[in-house]
């Protein structure tokens, strides 16, 4: 039996609960569902808020606590299932990555049968879940699984495999808004559109971790199609999320305190552009991980329309 630090995955958080308290037979299953990597639920979750908070505004009640307590769920249950579904996909390839020849699969610690077993018991936590909303929103949680499907696939085909990640993680955007305001209107496509230019920026910070070894697969990403040009890529991400942020503001005739949330969300975005080092794998996963503040600061600049 390998040691808990041996088995571990290189980007995984230390000492977490995941390591310490988990019995030896569940943690593969753990590490495969990314318990030990909370920051993806984040990313995910993130984007549901934004969602019910913009509904909020645009009429409803305040996000009930249900609704909330439901996409955070979903978001941990369905992020889970994505990489799962992602891992069984990338085996192969992870297992010739440094970062990632440690996960579960790659490693051998469980075998596919086990993966795709757990797969469907996630996925079917995810359907009870889905089927606690409205129609619109059981349709659109539906949908959401074709971009899950083709995203593991994008990065042996195309430059910008962040581009569909952006499509897939942002969709609870629209699942948040739908879940209260019962349809989509062009406020939320908006800030859909603010987060899948988002995605686009952070997860190139990411991908830089992996630039080599990807190069060394034949693995498209971003990152390497960037290349030292990353940060004016990025100047142009981020400032495509704030102007699509700002028109669906604008369309939502959300108050001044709105646009004093704006300016602080690009300050926090300015940061990490100065602070980035594409040669230097812990500054993009630490830059990589502050993305949640970004997410929660979005969420406030919508609390405080309200």
């Amino acid at each position: 039996m390998k040691s808990k630090e041996t088995q571990r995955p290189a980007d995984a958080i230390p000492d977490h609960w995941v390591d310490l308290y988990l019995p030896a037979t569940i943690q593969p299953y753990a590490r495969l569902a990314r318990l030990d990597r909370p920051i993806g639920t984040w990313l995910l979750f993130l984007p549901c808020v934004w969602g019910l908070l913009l509904a909020d505004n645009q009429g409803a009640l305040f996000p009930p606590l249900t609704s909330i307590a439901l996409f955070a769920f979903g978001a941990l249950v369905m992020r889970g299932a994505g990489c799962t579904f992602n891992d069984i996909i990338d085996r192969d390839i992870d297992a010739q990555v440094a970062r990632t020849a440690n996960r579960p699969l790659a490693a051998g610690h469980i075998t596919q049968r086990q993966a795709i077993g757990f797969l469907v018991f996630q996925c079917g936590i995810g359907l009870i879940i889905l089927v606690q909303f409205n129609p619109t929103t059981i349709k659109l949680g539906i949908a959401s699984l074709l971009l899950v499907a083709i995203y593991p696939f994008m990065k042996r085909i195309t430059w910008w495999p962040q581009l569909f990640l952006g499509l897939a993680f942002n969709w609870g955007a629209l699942m948040g808004y739908a879940s209260l305001d019962g349809r989509i209107e062009p406020a939320v496509i908006w800030l859909y559109v603010a987060g899948i230019f988002w995605t686009l920026g952070y997860d190139t910070i990411y991908a830089h971790q992996d630039r080599e070894d990807d190069a060394l697969v034949g693995v498209k990403s971003s990152a390497r199609r960037l290349g030292e040009h990353t940060r004016l890529a990025l100047y142009i991400f981020y400032g495509a999320m704030l102007v699509s942020m700002s028109v669906s503001g604008w369309l939502a005739q959300l108050p001044v305190l709105f646009w004093f949330g704006v300016a602080v969300v690009a300050g926090h975005l300015w940061r990490q552009i100065y602070l980035l080092d594409i040669h230097n794998p812990e500054i993009c996963l630490l830059l990589f991980r502050r993305n949640r503040e970004t997410g929660i600061l979005v969420a406030l600049s919508l609390l405080l329309a309200a």
